[in-house]
């Protein structure tokens, strides 16, 4: 199965969630599009066993830190969301997306068209801060209005009992799994967390 990993902005905690969710469920990981150095890839590739799972390259490498459809500009090139086809595993594959879900690729395409272009399940990553519970419900609106399954939701950063409350009571969705902030992340802290999901993925 595919899972798509987006998040309410950028900079919210989608690397150290999409490596948590492939020590997890033990699935393969794939970042279809890179703007700037250094590489989401080898963040996760150096936090898991590499015996054990599959790093795929990325379909658009872009060398400028900013928006993918900026960033492809500056490299004269255009992302085609037809060329992102995701690479074959027999295993779940983790999808990472850029930035926010409405972070446009082109003209035309957003980040959160590559899930559904994946077929893939979404996973929001919420990090809390003044602003989030708007950017929290503005999102999973997004989600929605393009039918898009939505597996649950993952808090990242210092707890907001009363951020997160509203949260769950306006969008239905179950919690995942609570991040506090991480001064070292380390294997064991992936190793423990993704022990901690697997309690909450089935449930």
């Amino acid at each position: 199965m595919n899972y798509f990993v987006t998040a309410i902005d950028t900079d919210s905690g989608k690397t150290l969630v999409s490596t948590i969710l492939c020590e997890a469920l033990q699935a393969d990981y794939w970042k279809p599009v890179q703007a700037g150095y250094p590489r989401d890839t080898e963040a996760v590739a150096k936090l898991l066993d590499p015996q054990r799972h599959v790093f795929f390259p990325e379909g658009y490498l872009l060398q400028t830190p900013a928006s993918p459809h900026a960033a492809a500009r500056i490299d004269g090139v255009t992302i085609d969301l037809q060329t992102l086809t995701p690479p074959a595993t027999t295993r779940d594959l983790i999808i990472e997306g850029a930035g926010g879900c409405l972070v446009p690729l082109n003209d035309h395409d957003f980040v959160i068209d590559l899930a559904a272009h994946c077929h893939a399940t979404v996973i929001l990553v919420a990090d809390l801060y003044l602003g989030s519970i708007n950017h929290t419900l503005l999102t999973v609106e997004a989600l929605r209005k393009r039918n898009l399954p939505v597996k649950g939701i993952i808090f990242n950063g210092p707890s907001n009992a009363e951020s997160e409350r509203i949260i769950m009571l306006h969008t239905g969705l179950p919690v995942l799994l609570r991040l506090p902030r991480q001064e070292q992340v380390t294997r064991q802290t992936i190793i423990d967390y993704a022990k901690e999901l697997q309690q909450h993925w089935h449930a």
